[in-house]
């Protein structure tokens, strides 16, 4: 289900939810279903190139309380396994 989810057209708008605003559950919910996607290589791709990872790290800066944080965090750490990610996360200083 989660390439039928990329493949639908999906992560683009969970991204553009992310610059919501780390007090709205839209935007928990959105990371957290990222989160859960981006255990996928190729959705890995999908959220870097959808622009997920500059609104990920900034959802870091909403702190250690914040759900929203916890589950940008989850998913910048499955993203870091991909080389290219990692470095991307790095730039966006995560």
């Amino acid at each position: 289900i989660k390439e039928a989810i990329r493949e639908a057209g999906g992560i683009p708008p969970l991204v553009a939810l992310l610059g919501a605003g780390a007090g709205l559950k839209a935007v928990e919910h959105a990371a957290g279903s990222l989160w859960n996607l981006s255990v996928s290589d190729t959705i890995k791709e999908a959220i870097r190139e959808a622009g997920g990872i500059p609104p990920l790290v900034a959802l870091l800066g909403a702190g250690a309380e914040s759900q929203a944080a916890e589950k940008a965090a989850g998913t910048l750490l499955n993203l870091s396994v991909n080389v290219a990610i990692k470095e991307a996360i790095r730039e966006a200083g995560g």
